[in-house]
């Protein structure tokens, strides 16, 4: 039988209470303790989640459960779906005139809230050269949202694939 000793600390109760609020949290009068006696913890948090992969794992890209995409010289909407989606590729900058532009956003049909914007060299001066420009995100499309790509030239463009990672509600989806 293992011996039994209280803990007097402010900030290990302020914790319990803020994260526990069904053990004591909302109430007064409880003392931490701890034990010499041991006693084995099982994690079943990913389990219980209704998720078995590891996350890096469960984000992954599949056959089945992904949808590319490839915009060029238009407006292209790649999610309109609700959730948590995967976002992963690469955007060309090179255009054919000054006034060209390259922006992946997110809209809610009013207001956009822009999440890549190239800067466009024009080469028809014969200066200027860009390299792709690499992204990778999650983003969060609630009811009414939209991931749009605008592309404005034949030189500029977005290539990449979505993926959702789990639904509005936070549930995962594993990859099938």
């Amino acid at each position: 039988m293992g011996q039994e000793y209280f803990i007097n600390s402010q900030l290990l109760e302020d914790k319990i209470r803020k994260s526990l609020p069904s053990q004591g949290g909302a109430g007064a009068g409880f003392d931490l303790s701890a034990s010499t006696q041991i006693i084995p913890i099982i994690d079943l948090t990913e389990t219980a989640e209704g998720s078995t992969l590891r996350q890096d794992l469960q984000s992954s890209f599949s056959h089945d459960n992904t949808t590319s995409f490839n915009v060029s010289n238009t407006t292209t909407t790649i999610i309109n779906n609700t959730g948590y989606f995967r976002i992963f590729g690469n955007c060309s900058t090179v255009a054919t005139n000054n006034a060209a532009v390259i922006t992946m956003s997110i809209t809610d049909g009013t207001t956009s809230k822009v999440l890549v914007n190239g800067n466009c060299l024009n080469i028809a001066t014969g200066v200027g050269f860009s390299a792709p420009l690499s992204f990778d995100f999650i983003v969060f499309c609630g009811a009414g949202d939209s991931v749009v790509c605008t592309t404005s030239d034949v030189g500029l463009g977005f290539v990449g694939v979505t993926r959702q990672i789990a639904s509005i509600d936070g549930t995962l989806s594993n990859p099938t």
